[in-house]
């Protein structure tokens, strides 16, 4: 099987054409079979025939997160006894959302990774640890699973954690790629030195980077990407995605963005009264799937904030790539004039080698602002180590935070809760 589609490499009137012809199946589908789009599309006395280009999205209202929340069961397009598998969403803001898969569902998730992994050079016949969980409901881990036997590569289900038993099976099992959520391999690294291990000869060539950001805007490595390539000389490629799209977008070798997969998703980027943005400017991911039997969804919006970059990639691909998530819109902290999300915040505490751990906590004060309070563990002189991260926070950010020292036994358990599946680094109490 082809794990290079030619529609990526197609002309990009081809692939708009191509998508509008997805587009129309898909709303037939969910006029015939999704209970919430059908009451959509009745209130807003909206006619199906009537959308013929992707320019015609516009006339359909998009669907949030609280609608998926408020109305999950109305989403099902099948019935029961069709799911094989259920998972849900990370619940990152707010309850975590049901989604079903069918068998067919299942198959499409596989060829979305086998895709996603080709486009970052992983080939058949790769050995590939799997350093994520493949249980809890998570769907990513199922999707990395299937995807990769789909490919006939070769997989290490590691799971999370346990630095010192994921260099057992490296060296055992000699993986070429890893997948990771990257400030894990900082881990992996410090144990490795504390231990003697001889990790920069290991058989990993690189590692596929999960639920946190390894790039600036202008896809230059981020500090924690420097902090890790500055040890150990491995590839790290950028991927995006979430259990409502069950698509990802992952970077090919020339690393400048998240490939698109046309026949699996159409993307808008929208700004805060719903309208495109302009070419260059950042805006709200809204997606509508394609192909997807259970919960197939029109224009959500994902409640991330990122860019698109339409000019064609050296690895011959046209579709357009999405550069790394500049925060979730919920997120957003107005601080004194200022506007921040947190990747921001994390890139100036990823910048000291002395925090064992750190959270970012926003809570509103009695006068309704909001208040930045940086809880963080280190073995530093207190006073001046707090001096030298506020003074970082006011050079980069022009913020000066609050900042707590809490010993590293306490913060530890609730950044690593065994519950989540990324450290809890953030925690809004607005």
């Amino acid at each position: 099987m082809e794990f290079h589609p030619s529609i990526e490499k197609a002309e990009i009137q081809e692939i708009k054409l191509f998508q509008e012809e997805k587009l129309h199946e898909l709303l037939a589908y969910l006029e015939t079979h999704s209970p919430f789009y059908q009451k959509l599309f009745k209130e807003n006395k909206i006619n199906i025939a009537d959308i013929h280009t992707l320019e015609d999205l516009q006339k359909i209202p998009t669907t949030t997160k609280n609608d998926l929340q408020q109305y999950n069961h109305d989403f099902f397009c099948i019935t029961p006894d069709k799911i094989v598998d259920y998972s849900t969403t990370s619940g990152t803001l707010g309850d975590p959302v049901t989604f079903g898969l069918s068998d067919n569902d299942l198959e499409r998730l596989a060829y979305n990774e086998a895709i996603s992994f080709a486009c970052a050079g992983i080939q058949k016949g790769d050995v590939v640890q799997m350093i994520t969980t493949i249980d809890k409901r998570f769907m990513a881990g199922l999707a990395y699973f299937l995807g990769l036997r789909k490919m006939g590569a070769s997989v290490v289900r590691m799971g999370p954690g346990i630095p010192e038993l994921q260099w057992d099976s490296i060296f055992r099992y000699k993986p070429k790629y890893l997948i990771t959520v990257p400030s894990f391999l900082l881990k992996m690294i410090d144990y490795a030195e504390k231990h003697g291990l001889d990790y920069k000869n290991s058989s990993v060539y690189g590692a596929v980077c999960i639920g946190e950001s390894i790039k600036n805007q202008d896809f230059t490595d981020n500090i924690l990407s420097q902090k890790i390539k500055e040890k150990w000389n491995i590839k790290l490629f950028s991927t995006y995605a979430s259990t409502e799209m069950s698509t990802a977008f992952t970077e090919c070798e020339f690393q400048i963005g998240g490939h698109h997969h046309p026949e699996l998703i159409i993307t808008e980027i929208l700004d805060d009264n719903g309208n495109p943005v302009k070419e260059g400017e950042s805006g709200e991911l809204t997606i509508t799937t394609l192909g997807v039997e259970a919960i197939p969804l029109l224009r959500f919006k994902t409640g991330d904030i990122v860019k698109a970059h339409y000019e064609p990639c050296q690895c011959g691909r046209n579709t357009m790539r999405l550069g790394p998530v500049v925060g979730r819109k919920q997120q957003m902290i107005k601080y004194k004039g200022t506007t921040l999300y947190p990747p921001a915040m994390n890139d100036i505490l990823n910048d000291f080698n002395n925090i064992l751990c750190y959270q970012i906590v926003i809570q509103a004060n009695e006068i309704g602002l909001d208040e930045i309070i940086i809880k963080l563990s280190t073995e530093e002189e207190h006073d001046s180590f707090v001096n030298e991260v506020r003074d970082h926070f006011r050079a980069k950010l022009r913020v000066s935070p609050k900042i707590e020292i809490i010993d590293f036994d306490i913060l530890s358990k609730t950044v690593f809760n065994p519950n989540s599946r990324k450290p809890i680094t953030f925690i809004d109490l607005r």
